[in-house]
Order: C-alpha cells, then structure tokens, then sequence
C-alpha cells in the first residue's frame, strides 16, 4: 500500500509532465507559425521606429526630450513595453476563444490529467513566453533603425530581470482575462476600442512624470497597467530619464497580475465547464 507521500509525489510528477506536455504542444504550433509570429511582432513598432526615430529627424522636425537626450532614447522602453503587452495579450486573447467557441480545442486540453487552474495558467505563462520573445525581437530596431543614437543604460539586471517576468505575466494575465470574458465577434472590436487610449495614455512616448503639465490626466492614465510596464523598463534601460520609482512599478504590475489572473481563472473555470 502506497503512503500518501508517495501518492501526492506521484501525482506532482504526473501534473508536471501533463502541463510540459502542453507546453511543447504549444511550442511546436508557435514554431510552425514563426513567420506569421515575427510579422505580426514587428509591424507596428517597425513602423513606430521608422516615422518617429528616422523619418523626423531627416525631414529636421526631430522630438527631442532637451539637447542631450533624442526621442530614440525616450521611445526606447516604451517600444518594448508596447511589444510585450500586446503580443502577451493578443497572443493569448485571440487563440482562447478560438478554442473555446469555434475549434473547441480546449475540450482536448481539459481531458488531460492537469487541474483547470493548472491549464489556464499554462495559457497565461506561455502568453507571458511569448511576449519576452517579442521583446527580444523588437530590440534590434532600436539600433539599426534610428539616425540618432540610442542611449541605453542598464545599470541592474536582476530589476530588468524583474520588472520583464512582471510585464510579461501581467499581459499573459489580461490576455487570459480578455479571452475568456469575450465571445469571438465581440473581441476584434473590445482590442481595438481599447488599443489606441491604452499606447497613447501608457507612457510609451514620454515619461509618466511629464504629465505634471496635465495634473488630472497624470493621475487618470495611472489605471493603465501599460504605464508601469513602461516606466519600469525606462527605469532599467534608460535611468537617465525621469521615471517612476522602480518598487512601484513592480508593486503596481504584481497587483495587476494578481487580479487580472484571478479574474482570468475564474471565466476560464466557468468557460471550460459549460
């Protein structure tokens, strides 16, 4: 007769290599669909580079934060903070409810031997892998693209480190809760109503401090979890620039983490069992 510490350990080893299971499942469709993936990652930062970094300075209508710092400098973090949280969300949004109303998929992924709470938080970890990728494939531009030169700074990993694995859960946390709170025609329209107030209002284009200008909307855009994604990556890239204090960016995006993924999991739960 098997003690119940062997017991839970086997199960342990079998939720483990269920959820590894799905991960490499997971894997082998994003490598067959590679190209379609760096496309779709790279056209609009690609374009956000070009007009803002390239096309403005050579036409002499160049933003400049003061004499020293170019706009490459400033777009810099905030480029990275628009690739990581929408690939995250939309890399994780869009395929769910494919799966839940339309390819049904994910009556498949509930037959395997993992807790429902284990496999939507695969969705969201893998959502959050793939918005790292997009980081990694997004930062090139910012070297080859602009005429200025780029000033990038990181003075700590271990807070890049932090402040990336935050970002990227927090977008694999909204793409779950999107995806399993929307129905397939509503979510095209719900991404594009809120695509544009979220780049614009998140601190992608200037440092959240510049708002002081603009006293209620420096307090407004604070709901938007893109602005702490933002700041905190200009806290570790670009240091030199006002920025937000780095624990509260971090503070900010584990809250919004922990909620978003808790609203996530809990239409996860209700989509599955109906």
């Amino acid at each position: 007769m098997s003690s119940p510490t062997s017991a839970a350990g086997s199960r342990a080893a079998l939720y483990a290599a269920s959820f590894w299971g799905i991960w490499l499942r997971d894997s082998h469709v994003l490598r067959a669909s590679a190209r379609t993936f760096i496309t779709r990652v790279l056209m609009q930062p690609l374009f956000l580079v070009f007009v803002f970094a390239y096309v403005f300075p050579k036409i002499g209508q160049e933003v400049r934060a003061t004499d020293d710092v170019t706009f490459a400098t400033i777009l810099a973090p905030g480029l990275v903070a628009f690739a990581v949280v929408f690939q995250g969300i939309n890399l994780v949004a869009f395929p769910l409810v494919n799966e839940i109303s339309a390819s049904r998929e994910i009556e498949d992924r509930v037959m395997a031997p993992l807790p429902t709470t284990a496999l939507a938080l695969e969705k969201l970890l893998f959502g959050a892998f793939q918005g790292l990728i997009a980081a990694l494939i997004v930062w090139p531009l910012l070297y080859f693209v602009p005429v200025a030169e780029v000033e990038v700074r990181i003075e700590s990993w271990p807070l890049l480190t932090a402040v990336l694995l935050l970002s990227t859960t927090t977008a694999g946390a909204a793409g779950l809760a999107i995806g399993t709170a929307m129905k397939p025609n509503q979510i095209p329209l719900v991404v594009s109503l809120i695509t544009s107030p979220v780049i614009f209002l998140g601190c992608v284009f200037y440092p959240w401090q510049e708002l002081v200008a603009i006293p209620w909307l420096q307090v407004v855009v604070l709901v938007n979890p893109l602005v702490y994604v933002s700041e905190g990556l200009r806290a570790t890239l670009t240091p030199q620039l006002p920025h937000l204090l780095p624990w509260v960016s971090i503070s900010a995006l584990a809250v919004a983490t922990t909620v978003l993924g808790a609203i996530g999991v809990r239409g996860f739960h209700k989509r599955v069992l109906d």
